[in-house]
């Protein structure tokens, strides 16, 4: 039986195996209870990386939906109400996927859409966007063991089609090592409907060298992320190959725990969804954009990788939230066409010690920019 696994600390599995028919119910009752939150005092290093406050009157990823395939989403969280839509759930039939037993989806949704709170230093990248959850799994490791339930074993694909009907934006917070024809389809839908794709590269890097393909984040036209941390160094476990188009803040991550308060998360999971914001927040100020031009725009926009890091790690480089909202680019670029790769900074900088731990209390024929549109297959490899 082939496994998915959710790429981030959590370490959230998904085998996707056969399940007994389960009754309709549209609550969802956690046992026992994800582990709550806490107050985490101080500004988020990816929020004072990325300051918000520049796209403030900008974008805000109003009118965007963003769909996020993972363990389903806490809508009761104080930064979630009112910004989680009723999506689906496919371990417990009937239900909507506004709950979260493990709490990897609602991270993965509040770096996304967290609105701000008086006392909360913590806020989402596009906090007017709206989440669409669709519950897929809660399968994570404890102790090196795996626990919780599977989805059908065709679940994943399922998902992505009906997120594909009804948002602009798809999260895919999740890595197999297995190409699956449904989920090859299912991807292919997604992008022949216009939707930027975004899925994290995984979290099985070891040694030196490249990694095998993760999928769905290997699929042509879909957007791979890996993880940094807070100097720009790669987080040793973040995979690398020419899956990964862009890295994105993915160590020690502030992030919203079920029921209330925050935690903080490591892994490309916790990466994905900085640049699944940033594809919200383009939505939205760049209407005309087909997502193919969306992607384009993300990957020659980005950050430059530090020096002496040439590993294939960081795909185009860093993601760039404000230029990727507001640069403007010449034809080629906006049409599709491959950055230049990606110069390194002038100051290397060290690699992260390797962590793999559950939370701690811690898509017209022209596009806007008037450069005619490319096929959604068409996002190009990054260099090695």
């Amino acid at each position: 039986m082939r496994g998915i696994r959710a790429a981030g600390a959590v370490a959230l599995l998904a085998t996707f195996g056969l399940v007994p028919a389960m009754p309709a119910r549209a609550e969802v009752t956690c046992a026992p209870p994800p582990a709550p939150g806490q107050q985490i005092p101080g500004v988020p290093w990816p929020q004072a990386r990325y300051d918000p406050k520049q796209l403030a009157g900008i974008a805000d990823g109003s009118g965007v939906t963003v769909a996020v395939v993972d363990s389903g989403v806490d809508a009761t969280h104080p930064q979630l109400t009112g910004a989680v839509l009723r999506g689906e759930d496919l371990l417990s039939p009937g239900g909507t996927g506004q709950r979260d037993c493990v709490g990897h989806g609602t991270a993965v949704a509040s770096i996304i859409a967290a609105a701000p709170l008086p006392g909360v230093d913590f806020a989402g990248l596009a906090p007017k966007a709206r989440v669409m959850p669709f519950r897929v799994t809660e399968r994570e490791m404890v102790d090196g063991r795996p626990q919780g339930r599977d989805g059908p074993p065709d679940g994943l694909a399922r998902a992505i089609r009906d997120a594909a009907d009804r948002a602009q934006v798809i999260n895919l917070s999740l890595a197999q090592d297995t190409d699956e024809p449904k989920l090859r389809a299912a991807v292919e839908y997604a992008l022949a409907r216009d939707v930027v794709v975004v899925a994290a590269v995984g979290n099985q890097h070891q040694g030196t060298g490249t990694d095998g393909p993760a999928y769905p984040a290997a699929y042509p036209g879909v957007l791979g992320v890996g993880a940094i941390d807070e100097n720009g160094s790669r987080l040793a476990q973040s995979q690398v190959g020419r899956y990964v188009s862009v890295v994105a803040p993915g160590g020690n991550v502030v992030a919203a725990a079920p029921g209330q308060g925050l935690a903080r998360y490591d892994g490309t999971s916790f990466a994905a969804p900085f640049v699944s914001a940033t594809a919200a927040l383009i939505r939205q100020y760049r209407p005309g954009l087909h997502a193919n031009e969306i992607v384009a725009r993300i990957l020659a926009t980005t950050d430059p990788a530090p020096a002496g890091k040439p590993d294939g790690g960081y795909g185009y480089g860093i993601l760039n939230p404000y230029r990727a909202v507001t640069e403007q680019l010449g034809p080629a670029r906006s049409a599709g066409a491959a950055p230049a790769p990606v110069p390194a900074a002038a100051v290397a900088r060290p690699m992260p010690t390797p962590t793999s731990r559950r939370p701690r209390h811690r898509r017209r024929d022209r596009g806007r920019d008037g450069t005619p549109a490319v096929p959604a297959t068409a996002v190009p490899c990054p260099p090695l």
